[in-house]
């Protein structure tokens, strides 16, 4: 595996290279999240979203998934898309590979909350309505 398979991006996420990135023969686990644009949040319908990045948010992906790495000893990568998405676009590809599958799925939901809570990037909804907001701002 490379040093880092992290990326912002604002063209479509290759999830088969994600996945391809953790790949390993000593790895009989393979766990992929998508994070796919929805129609609806709290209730409302949603139409598009944009995300929206800080210039260093490249860099605070890459230093996620190196501490990751560090203290798991697992295979990581993950790819954010910045800019306008529709519904069922693919915002974040993250994949982790592990000998056995309970480290990978805890792994994947560790690597993904810190992500959604450490990398400066920021949505904003746009609903049917015509109105927006932004979310976690």
């Amino acid at each position: 595996m490379s040093q880092s398979f992290a990326h912002v991006t604002t063209t479509p996420i290759d999830e088969a290279a994600v996945r391809a990135a953790v790949d390993a023969p000593e790895c009989g686990a393979v766990v992929t999240f998508s994070g796919v644009i929805r129609d609806h949040d709290g209730g409302a319908e949603v139409r598009s979203l944009d995300y929206s990045a800080h210039p260093d948010a490249e860099r605070f992906l890459r230093e996620i998934l190196a501490d990751e790495r560090a203290s798991s000893g697992l295979r990581l990568a993950a790819v954010h898309r910045i800019g306008a998405l529709e519904i069922g676009d693919v915002a974040l590809a993250a994949a982790v590979s592990a000998p056995h599958r309970a480290e990978a799925f805890a792994a994947i939901e560790r690597l993904v909350e810190r992500i959604k809570h450490e990398v400066p990037i920021w949505k904003r909804q746009h609903f049917t309505s015509g109105s927006s907001e932004w979310v976690g701002l």
